[in-house]
């Protein structure tokens, strides 16, 4: 069995170093150039729903506390109420009021839908290439959503929390950590590079590799003899002679 030879490997690529440092810088630049040219900015905006009392009013005309009957009940609509935001007619509604042209499916895409845990919390957040969109799109949503529920239900137990808010911060595009993945692709392309070059090197380099090959010790080696480099000398010491 072989022994690893760290110093050898890591003289192996130290010897490609700039190959390593151009192939990472190239992936670099190409990470940067995918984030800023072929990605398109998506902008996302949320807004939030509670699931409260029913609003019944007792005799007296005053407001009914919410009881632990309402809580359980109210638990128990999330995942309806989930599934009724994205419903056709509430998607209809909102593409009507809001007089946007784009298909019921785009739109419902775009739109997401999801429940806090443990919590009587819903969130609508819509994501779209437009800040402005966003924004409107969700609080037309949770509003026309609100009127839907009051209508089949017959009950108004959902109320706004948090109003959708205009995001001037593209929410799919982060540039540190796409150039950074791409850094991290291109050390993993130097390395198969580096480790592929001298598997598919085949020449003989060191004595100890003469040795391990043909199975017999060296018994002399013959030192490289640069034939241009002499000439060049010794023109150099003819010439100080003459002077």
């Amino acid at each position: 069995m072989e022994e690893i030879d760290l110093k050898e490997i890591f003289s192996i690529f130290w010897k490609k170093k700039v190959e390593i440092i151009l192939i990472i810088a190239i992936f670099a630049v190409l990470g940067y150039i995918y984030t800023t040219v072929f990605t398109t900015p998506m902008y996302t905006s949320s807004t939030t729903l509670v699931l409260a009392g029913t609003n019944d009013e007792t005799a007296e005309g005053e407001q009914d506390s919410i009881t632990t009957t309402d809580l359980t009940l109210n638990s128990k609509l999330v995942s309806t109420y989930s599934q009724l935001v994205k419903s056709n007619k509430v998607v209809r509604q909102v593409i009507s009021n809001l007089g946007i042209d784009i298909s019921e499916e785009t739109l419902r895409n775009n739109i997401s839908v999801s429940s806090v845990s443990d919590t009587e919390l819903i969130r609508i957040t819509v994501t779209t290439d437009n800040p402005q969109y966003s924004a409107d799109i969700a609080n037309e949503t949770a509003k026309v959503f609100t009127d839907e529920v009051a209508e089949i239900y017959n009950i108004n137990n959902v109320h706004v929390v948090d109003t959708a808010e205009e995001s001037q911060t593209p929410s799919n595009i982060n540039h540190k950590k796409d150039v950074v993945m791409f850094v991290a692709i291109g050390v993993v392309v130097a390395i198969a590079y580096v480790i592929i070059v001298n598997m598919l090197d085949t020449t003989v380099k060191t004595e100890e590799e003469i040795e391990s090959l043909v199975k017999l010790p060296v018994l002399a080696s013959i030192p490289m003899y640069d034939v241009a480099e002499s000439k060049r000398n010794r023109r150099k010491r003819g010439g100080k002679r003459r002077r």
